[in-house]
């Protein structure tokens, strides 16, 4: 059986800030402390934490929903792409960002722990939580 995760954490940004910084490859880099090159286009191919992380962007609503396929260097060849979707909305004093991640191969439960640390905790810091 395929694991799920669903995570919410609050920063101090607003949404425009957040969805244009994942999708920048200079900001996205600097917001998380690993080399990304990004894509802005539906469509377009991604690499996060120094090509560990690569993807495709499947969906874009600007500035509320980021939908992308997504698989790490962990996954098997034969293992079908995750599916990240990360949900913006605007509250008092920034965004509340939920982080829910799909189809990631049995198992593989670790991932939760690494949302938290190398994506949560760093966004917290470079925009000023």
């Amino acid at each position: 059986m395929k694991e799920s995760i669903e995570l919410t954490a609050t920063f101090k940004a607003s949404p425009a800030a957040i969805y244009a910084a994942w999708l920048d490859s200079k900001a996205h880099s600097e917001m998380t402390g690993g080399t990304a090159i990004c894509s802005d286009q539906i469509g377009g191919e991604f690499t996060a934490w120094d090509g560990y992380i690569t993807g495709t962007n499947k969906s874009l609503k600007p500035n509320e929903e980021i939908i992308q396929s997504w698989r790490t260097s962990e996954f098997q060849p034969a293992d079908e792409d995750s599916e990240l979707t990360i949900r913006l909305a605007a509250v008092a004093g920034g965004t509340e960002l939920t982080l829910i991640h799909r189809h990631i191969p049995e198992g593989q439960t670790q991932y939760k722990q690494g949302w938290i640390n190398h994506y949560f905790t760093p966004m917290k810091a470079y925009f000023g939580n």
